[in-house]
């Protein structure tokens, strides 16, 4: 585990920064972005430790920082630095000493009311015009007062400032529900899990004007790092499982199905009931569950099967390994099975052995460190490897989907002909131009694709809504993907500049559940009738090679692209577009949007 990863030591993350920064900086393959740190207090050891935990991630920032409690005026009246510098994130870093109308005790109810609404205008606008830079935008709302003049009576009263407090984060959470490209850092609930007097120091605020304390700083800016990498699509999708004293208590092999402890039943089952439960909400969500276990297949199957105290089901696991092989490589087949890359992993197992094992074995898979039952979930979702800052219904079916490709494989087996295979799948697809409605699951795709990527570039939504405004400058393609089995949602898209008659790929990804369905063939048909109708002669492209994308690496040249640059860094690619262009895809039934 990185000193990074939680559970982290913030005293030595602190006391270390320069060296483990140093160390950071080794890795490769980072994306860059560029982030403006607004401040209504101290910022300055925020932006080095939001650094470290950016740089974790495979993220390189470039940093404006603001001056002293000077957000509003740099947001509302900006001199030119903050738009020039062009920020792909916009953090404000407020606090409750940053809110100015606090009720007083000889408030009336309407002036209280009024206050509240003068507040919330205030930060209203303050979002509005970040968003207007064409960022995406990380708010704090406010955490709790250290002192309540009321007592209790504070979170009654109209003029307590907890009630005042905990009403604003309420209009907060619910304007930011409705804007895209706006984000909540949620400093009420971490200075709640964290406790307000390790939160806020009065030392620190008197001295350095910091409004939380310094000790905390990567408490805070790992809550900034986790919504930036998932915005940017680093999260992972998916949980490989262990059974024994994992999801459940005891060893089923040696213990029967009715000796292990599941259910609310017994105090030694209900810890392993709620981490089954919330397992299942997860699985909801889109993170896909596998089971990787020594056992054998059919005496642990009957943990679920058998026992109807159990949250969890068989249907609910994408991968079920239950046998006598090393769990890294049971781990690795599940990758290759299910094609996704193994750093997408986040395994859990009781046995400090097997995850030292897998560790060693597989570094890209994240291992966290577990004791007992009562943690397990805690392991999990205080790291944050499945932070939501987009749900789409794509995600809700993301486990149905998976589903479906194992049933594809099992009738792909049944096929000689690769061609009928595909036919049999009577496959429909409906194409078109990026539209609004599409527009949050575009964004999603392009940011978590990395195998078929060729130029890996990133786009938060508001750049994906400047090209669906531009048809002059830009083509775009996407699609989705229909079949007997079910539908695969939005599965690909592409984007091209179009200049001096010709058009340049800048993107094109696509979901590793569709590869070699031929989409990608009826995608470049429908780039090449756009070319034609707006009077485009050649098509240009490059493939810039990762450790990730290494299957499309000779892509454009089986399409029929012709080299002009090879080196070790890029391929640049021509097409020039024929008269007579004959489409590529023969299996798909396209449907023009």
């Amino acid at each position: 585990m990185s000193i990074l990863d939680y559970p982290f030591d913030n005293a030595y993350i602190i006391q270390k920064k320069k060296s483990i920064k140093k160390e950071l900086l080794l890795k490769d393959n980072f994306v860059e972005k560029k982030i403006a740190i607004l401040s209504g207090s101290t910022i300055g050891e925020i932006k080095n430790i939001l650094e470290l935990f950016l740089l974790n991630y495979g993220i390189k920032p470039e940093f404006k920082v603001g001056g002293y409690n000077r957000y509003y005026e740099e947001l509302m009246f900006d001199d030119g630095s903050l738009s020039d510098f062009a920020p792909d994130f916009i953090y404000i870093h407020t606090s409750n000493k940053n809110i100015e109308n606090l009720p007083s005790p000889q408030d009336s109810p309407k002036i209280v009311k009024d206050k509240l609404e003068k507040e919330f205008n205030k930060f209203k606008s303050l979002c509005e015009k970040a968003l207007s830079y064409g960022a995406v935008v990380i708010v704090n709302n406010y955490e709790m007062p250290f002192y309540r003049m009321y007592g209790s009576k504070d979170a009654v009263v109209v003029q307590g400032v907890v009630n005042f407090t905990n009403k604003l984060n309420v209009m907060i959470a619910d304007y930011i529900a409705t804007m895209d490209n706006l984000y909540l850092n949620d400093i009420n609930y971490l200075s709640g899990l964290i406790g307000l007097d390790n939160w806020f120091s009065l030392e620190n605020w008197y001295l350095y004007k910091y409004a939380l304390s310094v000790d905390k700083i990567p408490d805070l800016t790992f809550s900034i790092a986790k919504i930036i990498k998932s915005a940017l699509g680093k999260n992972k999708k998916s949980i490989i499982l262990d059974l024994d004293n994992t999801l459940w208590g005891g060893v089923i092999g040696d213990d029967g199905v009715e000796g292990i402890a599941i259910g609310n039943e017994q105090p030694a089952g209900m810890s392993y009931t709620e981490f089954q439960s919330y397992l299942k909400k997860l699985s909801s969500l889109g993170i896909m569950l596998n089971v990787c276990s020594k056992n054998e297949e059919k005496i642990a199957k009957q943990g679920f099967t058998n026992r109807k105290e159990s949250p969890l089901s068989i249907d609910d696991f994408i991968c079920f390994k239950a046998n006598w092989e090393p769990k890294h490589i049971n781990i690795a087949n599940i990758a290759k099975e299910i094609n996704i890359g193994e750093d997408s992993f986040v395994f859990i197992d009781d046995n400090p052995a097997e995850r030292e094992i897998v560790r060693k074995s597989l570094p890209s898979v994240v291992v966290p460190e577990v004791s007992c039952p009562e943690d397990y979930i805690k392991a999990i979702d205080r790291a944050g490897f499945f932070e939501i800052t987009a749900f789409t219904k794509d995600d809700a079916k993301r486990n149905e989907m998976y589903k479906q490709n194992a049933q594809r494989a099992a009738a792909e087996s049944s096929f000689t002909d690769y061609t009928d295979y595909l036919l049999s799948l009577n496959m429909t697809s409906e194409i078109g131009a990026f539209s609004n409605a599409h527009c949050e699951r575009i964004t999603q795709l392009i940011n978590k694709t990395n195998q078929f990527n060729f130029t890996t570039r990133r786009y938060a939504q508001s750049e994906i809504e400047e090209i669906i405004s531009n048809h002059e400058e830009y083509i775009s393609v996407h699609a989705n993907l229909v079949d007997k089995f079910g539908d695969n949602g939005i599965t690909t898209c592409l984007i091209a500049s179009v200049k001096d008659n010709s058009a340049n790929i800048d993107l094109w990804v696509m979901s590793c559940r569709v590869f070699k369905r031929h989409l990608e063939y009826a995608v470049f048909d429908y780039l090449v009738e756009q070319c034609n109708k707006m009077g485009i002669k050649t098509i240009t492209a490059s493939y810039l090679p990762t450790a990730k994308n290494i299957i499309i690496k000779d892509f454009y040249e089986g399409i029929g692209f012709d080299i002009v640059l090879d080196s070790e860094n890029e391929k640049r690619y021509i097409f020039n577009i024929p008269e007579n262009y004959e489409n590529k895809n023969k299996v798909i039934t396209m449907e023009v949007k």
